[in-house]
């Protein structure tokens, strides 16, 4: 934990990490906190308002049982296990049991749809995946190219007997013991694959060991008012899919025995949000900006909350009071990506806040700005925004893929992608993006998943997909088509194209616009040029 101390210069002088040569993230979050006092770990809220307390020994005892489901199943040490699970005490007992097993977790978004899927699960060969009969009506005609799927296991199955290769959650579990011993693992090896928005082709599987959960403690302690204090609750309408749902909340308060409220809106509502904060005692928040954004518009205000976090995008002085405003509380903003999560962020107890800046390096992280030759630069001037490693929060290199891995450094410098400036304070200052990564509602979206999906429909030739802004999504996705001869635009067609995206990839990359254009601009050598339909969106 940081040392709690009056400036941000005492936190870091006196920080150090403490990583040791083993280290499970699954036995510190579950066996770790029972033998501690086994006290609440999760608030489970369903949909109908339905409250279910439950504590760390329920956790560790379902994620036994489901540890020796896997093992009976042939699933074995650095198999990969998908979780294709909205929020849910089952999303957290998956992770947990494959942690605790020696398998590689991949989280995967409820929002996925079957090529999106179909892709991930593939990528990494995935022998197990645990979702509930939304997700698997997805998977079930995708098996037959799933050739390395073994098991699924479906948590909310019907009565009557699954198919082969299929188990029933409360069947399976209920065969199996609850007592499992957990598999000794080093810090260093592999825990979880968390695929990033990639600017071309298809995403990429980033690589995680166990100690990235002890990496990611500084990020979420010092933007959260040196996390946790007695009466901690956290909450988030973010997806536990998504590393920041997932290392930023669910496993880092598990870490420290804080509850976590377990609750998915279908759909996000402003007004609903704020009286569920207030309704559960929510203290902690970890708040996406197009959350935020939503929320501004109510006029509805929480006083139960200690501390809220945000990241994605950046956020301006005037979201800054309203959030004061509202919360009595000042929002700190983080920033980390996929590769290397939250290196740099705010703590207003300890050092102002400046709209529009991200922040400073956060204790153990270096943080710097350095040239295409990976030179450190001079204050004031932009560059990339780069991290040193060794770091535990850095990821072990995307899966399967050295190429990528290597492209990702200039020495030991991690290129985040991100150009920027460092003033002579210490602040990050975000100047923008030197890839195509589209910014939306809190996800980042890589251009090329969509339109190799586009590419697919038999009335496209061309496509380029270009991030436009918006005032409350900060981009939404927007694609430019050629057609191919013969074929006519038109309002049918579009719905049809926006349709077709949806219902294969996810509900939040579908092109929200869409231009139908006679060419594209590109370079001498055949390449988009992004620049140029980035101006005309």
């Amino acid at each position: 934990m940081l040392p709690r101390r009056g400036s941000y210069a005492e936190v870091c002088a006196e920080f150090r990490w403490s990583i040791p040569a083993r280290f499970n993230i699954g036995t510190a979050v579950a066996d770790a906190q029972v033998a501690a006092g086994d006290g609440v770990a999760l608030i489970e809220v369903a949909s109908d308002g339905a409250v279910r307390e439950w504590r760390f020994s329920d956790l560790l005892r379902a994620a036994s049982r489901l540890g020796n489901l896997l093992e009976a199943h042939g699933i074995g040490r650095g198999e990969r296990v998908g979780v294709l699970l909205a929020q849910s005490p089952e999303t957290a007992i998956a992770h947990i049991a494959a942690y605790r097993h020696g398998a590689i977790a991949v989280p995967l978004f409820s929002l996925f749809g079957p090529e999106a899927l179909e892709f991930r699960l593939s990528n990494c060969a995935a022998a197990a995946l645990v979702t509930d009969r939304a997700g698997y009506a997805k998977i079930e005609p995708l098996r037959a190219a799933l050739p390395a799927l073994k098991l699924v296991i479906v948590t909310d199955w019907e009565p009557g007997a699954p198919p082969p290769g299929v188990v029933d959650w409360t069947a399976g579990l209920a065969s199996a013991s609850d007592t499992r011993a957990p598999v000794d693992t080093a810090a260093d090896d592999p825990a979880v694959i968390i695929y990033t928005s990639g600017t071309t082709g298809q995403p990429k599987g980033a690589l995680h060991a166990h100690r990235v959960l002890l990496g990611h403690l500084p990020g979420v302690e010092m933007p959260h008012h040196f996390f946790p204090e007695s009466g901690d609750r956290f909450w988030t309408p973010a997806d536990w899919a998504w590393i920041g749902g997932l290392f930023d909340v669910l496993l880092p308060s598990l870490y420290h025995g804080v509850p976590v409220v377990a609750h998915r809106m279908s759909k996000f509502d402003p007004d609903a949000a704020f009286a569920f904060i207030t309704r559960h005692g929510v203290r902690n928040l970890f708040l996406p900006p197009t959350a935020l954004k939503l929320m501004r518009a109510s006029t509805a205000t929480a006083r139960t909350v200690r501390s809220i976090g945000s990241g994605g995008e950046s956020l301006g002085g005037e979201l800054l009071d309203w959030g004061r405003a509202a919360f009595g509380v000042t929002i700190n903003e983080f920033y980390g990506q996929t590769e290397c999560n939250v290196v740099v962020g705010n703590d207003d107890l300890l050092f102002p806040v400046k709209p529009g800046a991200t922040g400073r390096p956060f204790p153990g992280h270096r943080v710097a700005v350095v040239d295409e030759a990976g030179a450190v630069l001079p204050t004031g001037a932009a560059g990339t925004i780069s991290i040193a490693r060794p770091d535990p929060v850095m990821f072990l290199g995307y899966w399967n893929n050295p190429a990528a891995t290597s492209a990702k450094f200039i020495g030991d410098w991690l290129l985040t992608g991100d150009q920027g400036a460092m003033d002579d304070e210490g602040y990050i200052h975000f100047v923008g993006r030197d890839d195509d990564v589209i910014t939306s509602g809190g996800y980042r979206i890589g251009p090329g998943e969509i339109e190799d999906c586009l590419l697919k429909h038999p009335a496209v030739s061309m496509v380029a997909v270009v991030g436009k802004p918006d005032p409350v999504r900060t981009e939404i996705v927007k694609a430019f088509i050629v057609l191919k001869s013969g074929t006519e635009p038109s309002d049918a067609l579009t719905a049809e194209l926006q349709s077709f995206v949806r219902q294969r990839l996810a509900a939040h990359e579908y092109p929200r616009e869409i231009a139908f254009v006679a060419d594209l601009p590109m370079t001498a050598t055949g390449k988009i040029i992004r620049k140029d339909l980035r101006a005309r969106a």
